[in-house]
């Protein structure tokens, strides 16, 4: 039932439909790199056998759960010889760095065109070299409709289903078992159409029967891996430490990438913490270390400690809002000339030219401070950093508005 062309793909269709940058790509023949992430069950192997289909070039397929370096460098030997080549790497984040690095100078020289697919996020998991030769794009989870269409498609065009008699009366349980993964999704009714003898009614009673339980309520390759993981995240930034070690706890018993949960409250430490309690980063930093070390069973409970501390923590996005605010107004406004009191003077001509004239070297000055605008003329005086309503951050506020008066009255 997989689809050899684009017209046959179901879903995706920001990628892949009329207007979609792959679809582009496709008819122009200018594929790029590109990694593909999404959740398990999504089309990635799939669009990537159709890149290969319909640009004809020559494909390769390697697991990166078996694969090593000698293996990506057969492919690539193999690709000098016969010309451009496509090399599909499926579960690309599973490759540590020196199997990336194998991989650089032909992607970089064009020697192959690199198809990677993901469930992880890209970001963390591929090699920032690797990851700026290629494009990112991101798969999102079927719809409901997208998932019937796929059970329809398969009733009546696998020669093995459409001659059986088979009737969807109720879909609720086959969606929710198969978790949004088509391969699921297929598997399964491929084993109820083997349980069951003559005509079939497909009803919620008949797929859990069949199935004998539902699936496990966590696949940490899934659609619950992101659920849990959000309902982690909210419960410590709401400040439930009881639905924190709940949510924890499904993702431990389910198997969840120890690296993974605690990379998840490093960032949550800064971006939902911050500075109205700056030990929350050095904590988490922490606990993300020790449990690279220690591994499972032992690491649940460092991971407890964590995510109860930040749960129990004073909150504040200052830091994040901050950021945000700044790179909208470096969007906005592009590379404002910075004060030539602050340029850096380390020649003769850029003395000559002002550069570094007027600055105040703060420790020269009492109490260590020296008023003097830092900013662009353009958007001098302007407030990025709002400290959040927190006594940690209270005491930030009112530091600064001593050192700046009405400027950085808050």
């Amino acid at each position: 039932m997989r689809p050899s062309k684009l017209d046959e793909l179901i879903g995706q269709e920001h990628l892949v439909g009329a207007e979609g940058i792959i679809r582009k790509a496709i008819v122009t023949g200018n594929i790029p790199s590109m990694i593909l992430w999404g959740p398990p069950g999504v089309g990635k192997t799939t669009i990537a056998n159709i890149i290969a289909n319909e640009v004809k070039k020559s494909f390769h397929t390697l697991s990166a759960v078996s694969a090593g370096v000698k293996d990506v460098r057969e492919v690539i030997d193999k690709a000098k010889r016969s010309g451009k080549s496509i090399l599909f790497i499926d579960e690309i984040h599973r490759f540590n760095k020196s199997q990336q690095d194998a991989l650089l100078g032909a992607v970089e020289k064009g020697t192959i065109t690199l198809i990677g697919a993901t469930t992880e996020n890209p970001s963390f998991e591929v090699n920032g070299a690797l990851l700026s030769r290629c494009q990112v794009y991101t798969l999102k989870s079927l719809t409901e409709e997208n998932l019937l269409q796929l059970v329809t498609d398969a009733i009546h065009k696998d020669d093995q289903l459409k001659v059986r008699r088979i009737e969807i009366k109720e879909h609720n349980a086959l969606l929710n078992i198969s978790g949004g993964d088509a391969r699921k999704l297929l598997n399964l009714v491929e084993l109820i159409v083997d349980s069951v003898s003559g005509e079939i009614v497909i009803t919620d009673e008949l797929v859990i029967n069949v199935a004998q339980k539902r699936i496990a309520t966590y696949d940490k390759s899934g659609e619950q891996h992101y659920d849990i993981i959000s309902a982690f995240i909210k419960s410590i930034r709401g400040s439930d430490p009881n639905a924190a070690v709940y949510y924890l706890a499904r993702m431990i018993e389910g198997g969840e990438d120890v690296k993974f949960i605690a990379r998840r409250m490093v960032i949550l430490a800064s971006e939902d913490i911050g500075n109205a309690n700056p030990t929350a980063l050095v904590l988490a930093t922490n606990a993300f270390q020790a449990v690279n070390l220690i591994g499972y069973p032992e690491s649940r409970i460092i991971l407890s400690q964590c995510a109860i501390y930040l749960a129990s923590s004073a909150k504040s996005n200052a830091s994040y809002v901050a950021i945000n605010k700044a790179q909208q107004k470096v969007n906005e406004t592009g590379d404002l000339a910075i004060p030539l009191s602050i340029r850096n003077a380390p020649t003769k001509l850029m003395k000559d030219l002002d550069y570094g004239k007027g600055y105040q070297y703060a420790h020269d000055q009492e109490g260590n401070f020296a008023d003097m605008e830092f900013l662009p003329d353009e958007i001098k005086g302007m407030r990025f950093y709002e400290p959040g309503q927190n006594p940690r951050e209270a005491e930030l506020r009112s530091f600064l508005k001593k050192l700046w008066g009405k400027k950085y009255d808050y």
